[in-house]
């Protein structure tokens, strides 16, 4: 055939390749210069990247008018892609161990690191924090394998969220002090006394301010304002009971308060102004949810206020999934909570150690003992796991791929795909292990961000040790 035929134009070879993948593509461009021409036209690659990822961060690599820019990023993330789905020791990944806490690690979080949202494929440097018993709280580089800063010594340490957006680690101590530290530097910038053994954190950003909200030991919700920490409002949501689930919905409108240790307590939406903005004139705006006993619950990602969770169904131990929606009705006299029931099914699960996450606005994932279940917002079963011989830990949910920690010195790689019938199901990929077990109890706790993971070991010395393992393209 001769590719130079006078009637084979420009505008013809293009509308051709667009039904070819990048094999194709790859494959055309070599044959003749007018080929290779039109396969590198920056809208093929462009089509291609949109229509596997949805959105691309093409501005790290450049202007997107820059004719191989978009063919850069298709071909650098697919490639990526593919190292972190096989997950060849050595050839697709490096593990380095973090050491230095002297204690039990209470959590972890990406301070700075390349989200699956818009990953920077040129720019992979992470910046992880750690808090520990031992009383210290610490900032690593995840690629290079070391320590960047450390906190001086306090009270044993409980918790820790991070404000990525304008670099600042929140931690809380077994005395109820909250600090604030510079992520960068580790300074410590601010504090604030909770007065409780026992405070979950959640930290969120709602027009153009940052706010802390604290759950305490004694039931209430007190919620912070600002880089200074200053008191806004306290609630109290679960009398005598702690407060140990606290989520923000996506639109960040709506609080989720709750405990896990009261089967008969409904856990409670808040409007997020109740708390941020409280009026002297007027109550709380909360509703209680219509769930008892509830175990577990995440807002759905991609919607504004909605809500899953696993909670206790009638008087045995039978559990369910429900998921609500949560909105506002205001009339002339009056504004309130609606909370209405999208789809609730049972679910056969003997653990009260249960974690459950969502991938997106249809997609749950829920973790207990050994296994994992992968449904549908209806309830349809789509995929299950036993891939682990102890307990699951710590689970960490992203659109490409879900990792599990486990007590049996090892983690669980699964990634998203489309089976035949285009329906999203997870496959089981391969196991990252955490050393020795005569050394060591299992993993804790786990993190990712789009090109590596982090997870804290026990370590039976009673020094836990950070395992980081950096996928590169």
């Amino acid at each position: 055939m001769d590719c130079h035929l006078p009637y084979l134009t420009s505008d013809c070879m293009i509308e051709i390749f667009t039904f070819f993948n990048e094999e194709d593509l790859i494959s055309a461009s070599s044959v003749c210069k007018d080929w290779h021409d039109a396969a590198e036209t920056p809208w093929l690659w462009r089509q291609l990247c949109l229509q596997r990822w949805g959105f691309c961060n093409i501005s790290v690599v450049g202007s997107e008018h820059v004719k191989p820019a978009w063919k850069r990023y298709f071909l650098r993330r697919s490639h990526l892609e593919m190292k972190m789905m096989k997950g060849r020791s050595g050839s697709d990944y490096t593990c380095k161990s973090l050491r230095g806490h002297t204690g039990r690690v209470v959590g972890l979080v990406y301070l700075q690191g390349n989200m699956p949202q818009l990953p920077d494929l040129w720019n992979c440097d992470a910046i992880v924090c750690s808090a520990s018993t031992d009383g210290t709280v610490r900032a690593w580089n995840v690629q290079n394998g070391v320590q960047l800063w450390c906190s001086p010594l306090q009270s044993p340490l409980t918790g820790i969220v991070c404000d990525r957006e304008h670099g600042v680690v929140i931690t809380a101590d077994s005395t109820g002090l909250i600090k604030t530290w510079e992520g960068h530097t580790g300074q410590e910038t601010a504090s604030y006394s909770a007065a409780s053994p026992h405070c979950t954190l959640l930290h969120y950003n709602m027009n153009s301010s940052c706010f802390l909200s604290v759950g305490t030991s004694q039931g209430s919700v007190c919620t912070l304002a600002g880089s200074a920490l200053t008191r806004k409002s306290s609630l109290v949501v679960c009398d005598t009971f702690k407060v140990n689930i606290l989520l923000v919905s996506p639109d960040k409108k709506w609080i989720l308060a709750g405990t896990k240790d009261n089967d008969d307590f409904s856990p409670k939406v808040i409007c997020t102004e109740s708390l941020t903005s409280p009026s002297e004139e007027e109550e709380p705006l909360c509703q209680c949810l219509p769930v008892t006993g509830c175990q577990a619950a995440v807002f759905i990602p991609t919607q504004p206020a909605r809500l899953a969770v696993i909670h206790h169904k009638g008087r045995s131990n039978n559990k369910a999934l429900t998921v609500l929606d949560v909105s506002i009705k205001r009339t002339k006299y009056k504004t309130e909570i609606q909370i209405q029931q999208v789809a609730s099914f049972a679910l056969t699960l003997n653990s009260r150690d249960i974690l459950l996450e969502a991938r997106d606005s249809s997609t749950l994932v829920v973790a207990a003992d050994r296994e994992l279940w992968v449904y549908s917002l209806t309830g349809a079963l789509l995929t299950s796991f036993k891939d682990h011989t102890e307990p699951v830990s710590s689970i960490c949910v992203d659109s490409f791929r879900v990792v599990t920690a486990s007590r049996d010195l090892s983690l669980r790689v699964l990634t998203w795909r489309h089976d035949r019938d285009h329906r999203l199901t997870l496959e089981s990929r391969y196991h990252l292990l955490g050393g020795s077990h005569s050394m060591s109890r299992g993993f804790t706790h786990v993190a990712c961000d789009f090109s590596s993971v982090v997870a804290s070991v026990e370590g039976k010395d009673g020094k836990d040790v950070l395992k980081a393992y950096c996928f590169t393209s």
